[in-house]
């Protein structure tokens, strides 16, 4: 199985310090889902804002959509 490391802050590009920041203040570090998509900066700036939405306040309670998150990883085999 390939593995996709996550990009460290010191070498993600710098329009995207902004955004590990944010992470490490709201997280107390940047989780390394969000550091891997750094590999595409286009992504993780783009994914954030849809990200949030999801995420964010609706009809859904959080802990379902983290259930919802955790009950996909087991159906697809997934040790991440």
């Amino acid at each position: 199985m390939a593995v996709v490391n996550p990009v460290p802050k010191e070498n993600a590009p710098a329009e995207l310090h902004e955004i590990y920041d944010s992470m490490a203040k709201r997280f107390g570090f940047m989780p390394n889902f969000f550091a891997v998509l750094a590999h595409r900066p286009e992504v993780l700036t783009n994914f954030l804002p849809m990200y949030a939405g999801i995420m964010g306040r609706g009809v859904v309670d959080l802990k379902y959509k983290e259930l919802a998150y955790l009950k996909t990883s087991l159906v697809n085999a997934c040790e991440y």
